[in-house]
This record gives C-alpha cells, sequence and structure tokens, in this order.
C-alpha cells in the first residue's frame, strides 16, 4: 500500500506532465480508498474557502480520504492565507489533499501554498518545460535514469527526430528501453533508424484524407496534431513532401507507366506503395499541384506575411485543398 504524504503540490508550466500526475495520483486513490474517498474540486468551484471548508470538515468515511484540487494557480494570496493556510496546519491524520497548478504567465501558485504545504509535511515538485536548447540535455539525464547509455549526439539526434515536446522525447525514451534493456549503448546511428518520426506517421494520414476530400478527418487529423504541440511551420514541408511523392506516381502513370514498373523504382514498403499508387490513381495531378501551391502560399503567412493566426490561415487552406481534391 502506497505511503501518502499529507498534502501535494504540483505546479509548473509543463501542462501535459502536470494532467499526467494528476491522473496517477487519482488513479492510485481510487484504487486504495475507492471512488467514494475521493473528492475532487476543480473549476469555479475550486476557491480557497471552499477548499478550507472541505479540508476542515469530518468525515466519517472508512479508509483515507482524499482531496484533488485543481486549478491553484488562479488563487490570490490573501485568500489562500485566510482560508487554506489554517486548514493545512490542523488537517485531519487519515487525510490526503493534492493541489494542482497548470501556471503560465501571470497566473502562479500563490506563495503562501507552498509553504503551507511544506510545513504540514508534504511535497512540493514543479513540472517546468525545459527550453528547446537544454532539451538534448534533459533527454541525456532521462535517457541515463532509464538505464540506457546515450551520448549527447545521440539525445540531439532523438529531439531532431521527434520534436521539442518533452512527453514525447519521454515516451520514445522509454520504448527505446524496453526494446533494448537495461545499459543498451545507443548512438545518434541507432536513434535515427529506431525513434519513430510520429508527426510524420500522422501526417500521412492528414495527406490520405486530404487525397480522399474528407474533409472532416483532414481538420481531425490537423487538429489533433495541433494539440500535441506541432507547429504548423514544422507540418507544412511533411505534408509538401507526402503530396508530392503522390504527385509524382500520378504523373508516371499518366504518361503511361505501369504500377509494377512505379513499384519497382520507388523505395518504400509494398503496401505503402500499393496505397500511393491507389491514390495517385484516384486524383487529378493538377489538383494535387494546386494543393502544393497553397501549401508553398501557407508556408509565406506563417513566417509572417499573412494577418491571420497559423492555426486560421491552415484550416482555411486545408479546406480549400480538400475541395480541390
Amino acid at each position: 500500500m502506497a505511503t501518502w504524504k499529507p498534502a501535494y503540490l504540483i505546479h509548473g508550466d509543463d501542462h501535459g506532465r502536470i494532467s499526467e500526475r494528476r491522473a496517477a495520483l487519482r488513479a492510485r486513490a481510487e484504487a486504495e480508498s475507492g471512488a467514494g474517498g475521493l473528492e475532487v474540486i476543480e473549476g469555479d468551484q475550486a476557491t480557497p474557502e471552499a477548499v478550507g471548508l472541505a479540508l476542515s470538515a469530518m468525515t466519517f468515511a472508512i479508509g483515507r480520504r482524499f482531496i484533488v484540487v485543481g486549478d491553484v494557480e488562479r488563487w490570490k494570496q490573501a485568500d489562500v492565507e485566510t482560508h487554506v493556510v489554517p486548514a493545512l496546519a490542523n488537517l485531519a491524520p487519515d487525510t490526503t489533499v493534492a493541489f494542482f497548478a497548470r501556471e503560465d504567465g501571470r497566473a502562479k501558485v500563490p506563495a503562501a501554498l507552498p509553504k503551507a504545504v511544506k510545513k504540514a509535511g508534504g511535497d512540493v515538485v514543479e513540472q517546468a518545460t525545459v527550453k528547446a536548447r537544454e532539451l538534448p540535455k534533459w533527454a541525456l539525464a532521462e535517457a541515463q535514469r532509464l538505464g540506457l547509455d546515450m551520448d549527447l549526439s545521440a539525445a540531439q539526434a532523438l529531439v531532431a527526430q521527434v520534436g521539442e515536446r518533452q512527453q514525447r522525447i519521454l515516451r520514445e525514451l522509454e520504448k527505446l528501453a524496453l526494446e533494448n534493456g537495461p545499459g543498451a549503448k545507443l548512438t545518434g546511428e541507432d536513434i535515427t533508424d529506431a525513434a519513430a518520426d510520429s508527426a510524420e506517421i500522422q501526417v500521412w494520414g492528414l495527406v490520405d484524407a486530404l487525397v480522399a476530400r474528407d474533409r472532416r478527418t483532414v481538420f481531425k487529423a490537423f487538429l489533433e496534431l495541433r494539440e500535441q504541440g506541432e507547429a504548423v511551420g514544422r507540418l507544412i514541408p511533411l505534408m509538401a513532401r507526402r503530396l508530392r511523392e503522390v504527385l509524382a506516381i500520378a504523373d508516371r502513370l499518366e504518361a503511361g507507366e505501369s504500377p509494377a514498373q512505379v513499384k519497382s523504382s520507388v523505395k518504400g514498403s509494398p503496401w505503402a506503395l500499393d496505397r500511393r499508387i491507389k491514390e495517385a490513381r484516384a486524383t487529378d495531378p493538377d489538383a494535387l499541384r494546386r494543393a502544393i501551391e497553397t501549401l508553398a502560399d501557407l508556408e509565406l503567412q506563417t513566417r509572417g506575411m499573412g494577418e491571420l493566426s497559423d492555426d486560421t490561415a491552415a484550416i482555411r487552406a486545408l479546406g480549400r485543398m480538400a475541395a480541390a481534391h
């Protein structure tokens, strides 16, 4: 059974990691005390006064009581000192409270809260995002923690391969650790060969939807990529490359080559080539050229030459491209 501290504060600007820790804590709490032993206070209900009352309330529940509090980055210092600090100082021995704050800009946890959590015997953990230039060193440290023998050049290759989102880098490291085992020595070449570029794989599905004129899937795939942190500027060349591959095959088929001739001279898995050929035969090469031109215009707009936001410009461009196919 887990050993619980009276209080926890998990805060910082790494919102993805904070969400993961919150989900993990809730799962452990429910496993120990059941759904009835867990109280979640968040959104407009998560005021210092309401939380102070909840911490001070008597309960007749059997077992440990867990209270999970979200959105504390919106609290004010005076309210924390008035309502939360006294409640933490007199916390019941069978109660654990976990505060979560997704900080951003001026939205910060009041200084009184971490002091009160520590004074109550709890833990304060900051989950901060790592600056882009520091990511390889961070990835190297995480690799060592997972038992991988990796040098800095390999860590740099990993960041270049999967992008700058910490959670994606960590998931890739965990996969490499499972596949290679403790103590495995990985070079930059090993990383390039083994680490899948998940964004590129998802872009294939986005391009497939564009070629099929499936506007709904196009927008869904694009929004999913954006939600996982992919920049529009990184997605544009990936989309353009996939469209050019289909266009090259379409041009060859239109010139009279057979699918077998195309497959004999193009690298890639037979299944993937069959799919590209099927797409090329079902589309209009001129429509593909227009789509590539639209992407070129979009790239200019995302480099500060347009009046719209990157997302708005991209959605409009994708809509035109899907309609053109």
